[in-house]
């Protein structure tokens, strides 16, 4: 499903809580061809049933959204603080990039 979602979307937005989660808005034109499967020409019209329909298509996706966004920095938190921040077996002088502080970067393995 997120991978659904993730498709129509465009530009970002801040979500709830003070906290910032790569929310996107939906677009319109995209839902419509794409997934609602309907002729350009009719999505060209934009009528107020189709976009009755888009609007609640966007609303249930949106409801999703940020919990998963939620959980998917909480995995990437667990998986960069506690499973590979050991430093031991990874040293930053070997590898500099692990000194920035970006929540949402996947940990790099070492390359030997």
């Amino acid at each position: 499903m997120a991978a659904v979602t993730a498709a129509f979307f465009v530009s970002p937005v801040s979500a709830q809580g003070g906290r910032n989660y790569d929310v996107k808005t939906m677009n319109f034109d995209l839902w419509c061809q794409e997934q609602a499967h309907l002729p350009a020409a009719r999505c060209d019209k934009r009528t107020p049933e189709d976009e009755k329909n888009f609007q609640a298509y966007r609303t249930q996706i949106e409801r999703y959204e940020v919990p998963y966004l939620q959980q998917r920095q909480r995995d990437l938190s667990i998986n960069r603080d506690i499973m590979h921040s050991d430093p031991v077996d990874n040293p930053v002088h070997q590898n500099p990039q692990a000194q920035t502080q970006d929540p949402n970067r996947q940990p790099q393995t070492p390359q030997p």
